[in-house]
């Protein structure tokens, strides 16, 4: 059984745009593979706000393997990079990002856990199934100007029946459903405003697969 390793750029970790601060975080590496997000930032004076993002994450799972066997997958997000001010405007912080991904189909989730991650805020991450849904949450503040890594998702699974595939991939397919979201708190006129942001991608591509034998 060989490990594999596929970066794909996804949105593992918070980007964000607000009307005209036009707030972006950027990778801190920018190798991967392209993937197209639809995001929408909701600012409490102006009309919201939609614009693409991408980020990465390292996938690793086994080839194959034995029906009812067990086995792990884990999902690297790469650093980025908050702005400390754009245009002008200071980007005080991010927080309470949330990223989901579906539960795979034909295998049995026996665990989930995150480990690592850097520069991610006083609050303390967390992972919980939520419906079909794994979801890691990271409660920040993550202040701008500073690079910080999410914490490594790791799932623990048993292979279902042989013949099929057993897939990951984010959740998420509107901005009333998204696979990723956060706050972003920007002073807007003479206020600070906390501005919710929604992404899904879409296409949604396929992070790792593994064929049950």
């Amino acid at each position: 059984m060989r490990a594999t390793s596929t970066l794909v750029r996804l949105p593992v970790a918070a980007v964000g745009c607000l009307a005209f601060v036009g707030l972006t975080m950027t990778p801190a590496s920018a190798a991967g593979t392209p993937i197209a997000f639809d995001c929408q930032a909701r600012p409490p004076i102006v009309p919201a706000q939609t614009f693409d993002l991408s980020a990465g994450v390292d996938a690793t799972a086994p080839d194959s393997v034995p029906s009812g066997s067990d086995f792990a997958v884990t999902l690297t997000p790469a650093p980025l990079t908050v702005p400390g001010s754009v245009n002008g405007y200071a980007v005080k912080s991010i927080k309470d990002i949330r990223l989901r991904a579906v539960v795979p189909a034909n295998a049995t989730v026996t665990g989930e856990r995150l480990s690592g991650g850097s520069g991610i805020g006083s609050g303390t991450p967390h992972v919980a199934i939520s419906g079909g849904d794994i979801v890691m949450t990271v409660p920040g503040p993550i202040n701008g100007g500073s690079t910080f890594t999410l914490p490594v998702l790791t799932l623990d699974l048993v292979a279902g029946a042989p013949g099929g595939a057993i897939d990951t991939r984010l959740a998420g397919t509107s901005y009333g459903d998204p696979g990723l979201s956060f706050t972003a708190r920007v002073p807007i006129l003479f206020f600070t405003a906390d501005v919710p942001t929604s992404c899904y991608s879409s296409p949604n591509p396929v992070l790792s697969s593994t064929t049950v034998t």
